[in-house]
């Protein structure tokens, strides 16, 4: 039995998960455990608490550049360091998130949601709600019988994810290195859209769907540690694996993008853009609708 794991997504400071993936089954263990990061209270504003400020260790190019190769090279040798994909997302992201904020300034919603800063967490969603209300068959591997998921609501087929899964909104890093407060929010907001984006593209959180959703983040964002975790990840793929993820996760992340410039040209008023939808506001609406109105083609559906 082939197996690969790895993360290719920072699931926060509380908590860090190594997920597993054999050809039967994916299996997550908690690899780290250190104290819960990003709720906010009633003394905070609603976009969180302000950041501190860069440490000299990040002020100067050269200290930059050698926390950029640190990280990088652990990154490279221990993909389950989520910590070091976080920051080496951070330290090369800045000019993709200036291109990522000029696109949200653009568009209606995107600049509601730079003015308005939500934060994903337990304390500013509907969560427990979601979860009650969630299916408790899994939609995202076929574990669904009989049931038309086009009908579900996209707050069911969220709350499903998390709850199937023992995801917790809680779970992500705080970003720490990039100074501007914009770009840094840009940054937060990319990474507690992760499930969401699982969500609406129907992609499972297994090896395979971590990397297929990367390829997908990769054509919407351009940020380099979505090529980074694209690239690495799937050095440590088996055969069928790495066939998999070219010949139908590739095609269809590609088919997505090219869907999303066809959009984009030909409308002022809504964008397939992931991260000018508010996605708290459409927790009511069905998933199929919302897809639609996206342009969005849901990923195939892969079964062990």
């Amino acid at each position: 039995m082939s197996m690969s794991s790895m993360i290719v997504v920072s699931r926060g400071a509380s908590k860090i998960s190594t997920r597993i993936e054999s050809k039967s089954s994916c299996i997550y263990i908690n690899t780290r455990s250190l104290y819960h990061r990003g709720q906010t209270t009633a003394d905070e504003p609603f976009y969180g608490k302000p950041r501190p400020s860069p440490s000299a260790a990040t002020r100067t190019i050269r200290n930059r550049m050698a926390l950029t190769i640190h990280n990088a090279l652990t990154a490279y040798s221990d993909p389950t360091r989520a910590d070091a994909v976080a920051v080496l997302g951070e330290m090369t992201g800045p000019i993709t998130l200036q291109r990522i904020h000029q696109q949200m300034m653009n568009d209606p919603t995107g600049f509601q949601i730079l003015k308005d800063r939500p934060i994903v967490s337990k304390a500013t969603i509907p969560y427990e709600n979601l979860i009650l209300n969630a299916p408790d068959y899994n939609i995202f591997n076929g574990d669904n019988n009989n049931y038309d998921d086009d009908n579900l609501s996209f707050g069911q087929a969220y709350g499903s994810f998390l709850k199937i899964h023992g995801f917790d909104p809680d779970e992500r890093d705080e970003v720490n290195y990039v100074e501007d407060e914009t770009l840094a929010y840009i940054m937060l907001r990319y990474r507690q859209c992760h499930d969401y984006f699982h969500t609406i593209t129907g992609l499972p959180p297994t090896v395979l769907g971590e990397l297929g959703l990367k390829w997908f983040e990769l054509f919407q964002t351009g940020l380099p540690v979505a090529a980074l975790s694209c690239t690495v990840g799937s050095l440590r793929l088996d055969t069928k694996e790495q066939q998999i993820l070219r010949d139908i996760y590739l095609p269809w992340a590609v088919r997505n993008s090219d869907k999303s410039q066809q959009q984009d040209s030909s409308t002022s008023t809504s964008s397939s853009f992931l991260m000018n939808i508010y996605y708290e506001k459409e927790f009511d609406t069905p998933i199929q609708e919302l897809r639609n109105r996206l342009n969005l083609i849901p990923a195939p559906s892969i079964y062990p």
